[in-house]
């Protein structure tokens, strides 16, 4: 991961636009203070797909964990009507 002093940031924005294509940008301030990291649309779309997805399977979880009645998956692609 680069690593870039705000001031520097600042400086040569699209540059480190540019870089932030291949990999992560960490800027940072007074000293080694992390103040933002800077990554690339598609870094960002699949980190938040990656998040949502182990939200999914949190609730998927706890949702096994309810008690009630099962069904079969015969019953419910009837139920369905699929």
């Amino acid at each position: 991961m680069t690593s870039v002093t705000l001031s520097q940031f600042r400086n040569n924005q699209s540059d480190y636009i540019a870089a932030a294509q291949r990999e992560p940008v960490e800027i940072t301030s007074r000293g080694a203070t992390r103040r933002a990291v800077l990554v690339s649309p598609d870094f960002f779309d699949r980190a938040l797909e990656a998040l949502e997805d182990q939200a999914d399977i949190r609730a998927a979880a706890e949702a096994r964990k309810e008690p009630g009645e099962t069904i079969s998956h015969e019953e419910l692609i009837a139920e369905l009507g699929l």
